[in-house]
């Protein structure tokens, strides 16, 4: 079944990091049938681990939580006072918490002999764009890639969390801060950011990815690259049309998306 939606499919952020990981994968393959001889799309890591006080232990299973109603006491220090007193010690509990590391993975467009990355893509999660250690993580890179001289591409496709891209919000004006984007920074022009704002209801673009600087941009459809995705993910076998879309859209978007899932017969007419 195909994506059902002209552009981006609100729906498919319930499932982001399947979607992420996909996207990443895809788009690698979709560049490197594109680039130039002397260029390569590869898949790179980032890894951290993130505590309980931040938001991914909401967001992946990588946070194990085990209780113990019953531990042995801890040994009563040589010091402590001897005397009795009128209530006896409460039993707590016991809370063992293992942090496993999170992975992240985005797109490096390098030159292979040498491995002199020209390019790096990222497609932004929901640790990247809430607050804890994938978001801080995120905003280090982001300044490390710049300050290096290489070009950053940086795709958000999630209504969710906050403003990471690197160009500042407030430099936009209103009708321009729709729910999906992508910000472009080319190391030639570091004053200078290309912005796509993109809207719910219209046709992901199809980007330019700057390379070195005498050659020109390689092009990424992002709708093909999201409509890929959801047919090889078979994600109509998983999405529940039935339900409203989360997070909640306005009332004239989910008007929209009331209309549109009616014509494919995937709601019933009213």
């Amino acid at each position: 079944m195909q994506n059902p939606f002209p552009g981006m499919n609100p729906y498919l952020e319930q499932y982001w990091r399947s979607v992420h990981a996909s996207m990443i994968v895809y788009g690698r393959d979709m560049l490197n049938e594109l680039l130039p001889e002397g260029l390569l799309a590869v898949v790179e890591e980032r890894v951290y681990v993130e505590l309980p006080d931040g938001y991914a232990r909401t967001v992946y299973p990588d946070i194990k939580v085990t209780r113990h109603k019953h531990l042995p006491d801890y040994p009563t220090p040589a010091h402590a006072p001897t005397a009795t007193v009128a209530h006896p010690r409460a039993q707590p509990l016991y809370i063992e918490i293992q942090a496993e590391p999170i992975t992240e993975t985005y797109i490096n467009i390098i030159e292979p002999t040498g491995g002199r990355v020209i390019t790096t893509i990222e497609v932004l999660s929901l640790a990247n764009k809430l607050p804890g250690t994938g978001q801080a993580q995120y905003l280090k890179k982001q300044q490390e890639t710049i300050q290096a001289g290489v070009n950053l591409v940086e795709i958000d496709l999630l209504r969710t969390g906050e403003w990471v891209l690197s160009i500042p919000e407030a430099y936009l004006h209103a009708p321009e801060r729709t729910p999906y984007r992508v910000c472009v920074y080319r190391a030639e022009r570091p004053t200078v950011r290309e912005f796509y704002p993109i809207g719910l209801r219209e046709r992901l673009p199809t980007i330019g990815v700057p390379l070195r600087s005498a050659e020109a941009d390689v092009l990424l459809d992002l709708q093909a690259l999201v409509d890929r995705v959801y047919v090889q993910g078979r994600y109509h076998l998983l999405i529940d049309y039935g339900q409203p879309v989360k997070p909640p859209l306005s009332e004239a978007d989910a008007a929209w998306v009331e209309a549109v899932l009616q014509e494919r017969g995937l709601r019933p007419t009213q």
